[in-house]
């Protein structure tokens, strides 16, 4: 008998073995009652036997073991898809899914086999059953990974929205506690719970705006027009009291008015600029350019220091990706390692462009923005 044939015929056996497998991918299926375990188990099978009646070439059927089959045009997603989706929602790891696969391969060719004797079974059946199990299971992981991280980031946005309001109460005891004069030793332990508070808020701010774009909503940004040496100026006026002992230089040349929104470009600023602090030369200036043309302003942000290699260089502004830290100095920042990513970030929602360069005399980073536009 044919694979297909066999399938069709005996449905039922196979999902009494698929369901039996499924109840012992604990703690997930502990409360799944049986038509829960058997979630979509038929339709896939069904799909792998309409499968393997269909005339495919060898390189649909190669593109098909690599994942790469066709995508159905009467449906949003195909039996895989929505299975891997609920089991992701049901608590099923990513292990657990892929295990079932395995587990419908092997009992499927098993029965298929045992009931083939003392026949051979169709070598090409099996060739193609295989295929088609590899589609499902491709299909299924991509959903479940997508389905994964969405909640993951979902979580993240509402765990970093709810701690606001905590550490906003944190902050104004802290200088509550600081105006009320009460001897050094009180003054200096709020002076520290502000600068502690204001590091958290700065985390919270990279993981909402990290968690925004994740979740395909982009940075927000409200634009306004802004004479932009102002914005600048006024940027690294704090970075410079925060780091008094580098030297921060500022250059302007031509009109630098135009619509932006300032405050993300502060922040885009803030975010070069401690970049070149933290890794650039500790005895050379960091140096802040900004001009402007007719359509557009440029800010460059430039360092002396060793040259970023190359593979660095193309991975820099990825997100949660980190530079080496000087093994002589601790990093007390408590980086993210989110801040070139935002600035990108940032660059891209008023439809501007960032870059970076490096080589053994400077590294820099520039930053080219439309003097007009709808962000």
């Amino acid at each position: 008998m044919r694979l297909a044939d066999f399938i069709s015929r005996d449905t039922e056996p196979i999902l009494e073995h698929w369901e039996a497998f499924a109840a012992t991918l604990m703690p997930a299926a502990a409360d799944l009652e049986s038509l829960a375990l058997r979630d979509h188990a038929e339709q896939i099978l069904l799909a792998v036997a309409a499968d393997l009646r269909t005339s495919q070439t060898r390189e649909a059927q190669r593109e098909k073991s690599l994942g790469r089959g066709p995508v159905p045009i009467d449906a949003p997603e195909t039996a895989a898809q929505t299975h891997a989706l609920l089991r992701a929602r049901a608590g099923f790891n990513i292990s657990q899914l892929a295990a079932e696969y395995r587990a419908l391969r092997a009992s499927v060719l098993r029965l298929w086999m045992d009931d083939c004797a003392p026949g051979m079974p169709d070598l090409n059946d099996v060739i193609r059953f295989n295929e088609a199990i590899d589609q499902a299971l491709a299909e299924s992981v991509a959903f479940f990974a997508a389905q994964a991280e969405q909640s993951r980031n979902l979580l993240l946005g509402v765990l970093g929205h709810d701690m606001r309001s905590p550490l906003q109460a944190i902050q104004a005891t802290a200088t509550y506690l600081e105006a009320l004069n009460a001897g050094d030793r009180v003054s200096e332990a709020a002076a520290r719970m502000i600068r502690s508070g204001a590091r958290m808020q700065a985390l919270l701010d990279d993981m909402t705006d990290f968690n925004r774009t994740k979740l395909g909503l982009g940075i927000k940004v409200t634009a306004k027009g802004v004479d932009l040496a102002d914005v600048l100026g006024d940027e690294l006026d704090e970075l410079r009291a925060v780091h008094p002992d580098r030297q921060i230089e500022l250059q302007v040349s031509g009109n630098l008015q135009g619509t932006w929104d300032g405050r993300r470009l502060q922040q885009l600023l803030g975010n070069l600029v401690l970049n070149a602090v933290k890794y650039g030369a500790q005895d050379t200036p960091v140096r802040v350019v900004a001009t402007g043309d007719a359509t557009h302003v440029r800010i460059e942000v430039k360092n002396s220091g060793a040259a970023i290699e190359h593979a660095t260089l193309a991975r820099m502004f990825d997100p949660l990706t980190r530079g080496p830290d000087d093994p002589g100095k601790a990093d007390r920042s408590g980086s993210l390692g989110l801040g070139l990513y935002i600035a990108s970030e940032i660059a891209k929602a008023h439809h501007g462009v960032i870059e970076a360069r490096s080589d053994e005399t400077e590294t820099s980073f520039s930053v080219s923005l439309p003097r007009a536009n709808e962000p």
